[in-house]
This record gives C-alpha cells, sequence and structure tokens, in this order.
C-alpha cells in the first residue's frame, strides 16, 4: 500500500534532534556509613521514577529531564540513597499532538535513560559500593500504561 502524497509530506515535516544532554541534579547519601561497610547485608532496592517537561521559549525545543530516586538497604538500614536527574533538550517539530505526547513522554527519557543509568552506577562506585546496574526499562510499556489509567478515570458519558 502506497502512501498518499498528505502522508508522505506530514513525515517529511516530522523533524527531531537532539540539543544537549546534561545532568540537571544529583544527590548522593550514605547516611550509616562507615558502619554499613562492617556489616552483612543483603541489599534491598527500591527506585522511583518520573519525568518533566518544559517547553522553552524556542517554540519547537523541550526540556525533558528523567528523574530516579535509588534507595538500598540493608534491613532497615539505609545503605545509600541517590537521586539522578538527566535532563536533556530536544527539538520536536512537526509531531501531531498524541506522536508528540509519546515522543517527550516515551522517546525522550529512552534516551537519557542509560545516561542516568552510568551516572548511578559510577556515583554508587565512587561512594564505597559495589557497581548498581540498573535494569533496562520498557519506556513505551510504561507510557501506554499510563495512558490506560487516564482512560480508565475518565468519566463516561451514559
Amino acid at each position: 500500500m502506497e502512501e498518499t502524497p498528505n502522508q508522505a509530506n506530514a513525515k517529511a515535516q516530522e523533524q527531531f534532534g537532539i540539543q544537549s544532554i546534561y545532568i540537571k541534579d544529583i544527590s548522593f547519601e550514605s547516611p550509616n556509613s562507615p558502619q554499613i561497610f562492617t556489616e552483612q547485608w543483603k541489599p534491598q532496592l527500591e527506585m522511583e521514577m518520573s519525568n518533566t517537561i518544559n517547553k522553552l521559549e524556542n517554540e519547537d525545543a523541550y526540556e525533558v529531564v528523567l528523574n530516579l530516586t535509588v534507595t538500598v538497604k540493608a534491613g532497615e538500614k539505609t545503605a545509600f540513597l541517590i537521586e539522578v536527574h538527566q535532563g536533556g533538550i530536544f527539538a520536536i517539530k512537526g509531531f501531531t499532538k498524541d506522536k508528540l505526547s509519546y515522543m517527550l513522554n516515551s522517546y525522550c527519557p529512552n534516551i537519557l535513560f542509560p545516561y542516568a543509568r552510568e551516572t548511578v552506577s559510577s556515583i554508587v562506585t565512587r561512594g564505597g559500593f559495589q557497581a548498581l546496574w540498573l535494569s533496562p526499562l520498557n519506556f513505551d510499556a510504561l507510557y501506554a500504561q499510563r495512558l490506560q489509567q487516564q482512560q480508565e478515570k475518565k468519566p463516561t458519558n451514559d
């Protein structure tokens, strides 16, 4: 099936570019050191994730910030807590509203995650702990789940 000229023209007008990737904020705490290093422990990991989107003055530029908070506990004691806000500036032009939402909430965080993941591992190692490798995330599935939750919250007109 061939594309119509309108479909081809619409795709040709869609533009995406990475302008910058950077650390916006970072924090590391090890409140129970040095005692935590002398104890036998089985680490328990908790991770929270969110993202924020800011439209920049240039109408086609957006800042997307992936926010990760990782807490590792040994029993009731916090071994360490790390918070990373990995930012990026993206040029996004010519996308429909739905596609733009997908780009900002799934595609861009997917680009930022490997940078945040490496930062977490590096900082944890510098804090004296064994490297922590966060598992890859499926941002498409997370985005689809969020859309489904929003649909379920909408009141229906019967």
